[in-house]
């Protein structure tokens, strides 16, 4: 399963990038927000410390201006992902985009019948949001079964990409369910690494390890 990070910030990404966990980046206006930067200087950098695809999202709402805002995006690297809304515009700026050889990431999906739309026209990525679907007491994590079900029904080669994640448990079920990519802020990637059973384990054996008076280095 493909790690992204979701995020903005440049820090972060880089500190993760180091260690080997990044497959790619995913961002929306409410991060670019968060970083306070220009969204074209940011995305050309974050575009720049990785190889995988880094979702820049457009921010109209009309197929027509959706198409302009897509293009001038993907003209900031060749690792860009459209990132559109699960809209009717949103659809056919996917289809219109895809067809032009510029990978689409279509986003806040709360339903097979839309992931199944957004394959037919031709989404790279499809963004179910597990975390929103749990706020109002609906099985997120039942949408990524469904979703993968029917992807593998008809062999659809658009990849699930799990948003809106917000416990490390949400990571290990999209993995046992079969999600292609899981996208997480790295407080959550980091958290990936814990578990207070390690933490009791090494502390037994530095106490034991003090008591033998011993040295490595």
């Amino acid at each position: 399963m493909k790690f992204f990070v979701d995020t903005a910030d440049v820090d972060a990404i880089a500190e993760l990038n180091d260690l080997g966990f990044v497959d790619g980046v995913t961002t929306n206006p409410s991060l670019i927000m968060k970083s306070g930067r220009d969204i074209l200087e940011v995305t050309k950098e974050i575009c720049g410390m990785i190889d995988g695809p880094v979702s820049a999202e457009v921010v109209a709402l009309n197929y027509d201006d959706m198409i302009k805002e897509g293009r001038k995006l993907a003209k900031i690297a060749e690792n860009i992902a459209v990132k559109v809304p699960l809209t009717w515009d949103g659809l056919k700026t996917c289809k219109t985009l895809s067809e032009e050889g510029t990978m689409v990431n279509v986003t806040l999906c709360f339903s097979a019948n839309q992931a199944l739309l957004a394959a037919k026209a031709g989404a790279s990525f499809i963004s179910p949001f597990i975390g929103r679907l749990d706020d109002i007491n609906t099985d997120g994590l039942q949408l990524i079964e469904d979703i993968r079900v029917i992807y593998d029904n008809y062999a659809y080669e658009t990849e699930i990409l799990a948003a809106s994640i917000r416990t490390v448990n949400h990571v290990s079920d999209c993995a046992k369910i079969g999600a292609d990519v899981v996208t997480a802020p790295p407080n959550v990637l980091q958290n990936l690494a814990k578990h207070p059973l390690t933490d009791q384990g090494l502390e037994a054996f530095m106490k034991d390890w003090a008591k033998t008076g011993q040295k490595i280095l």
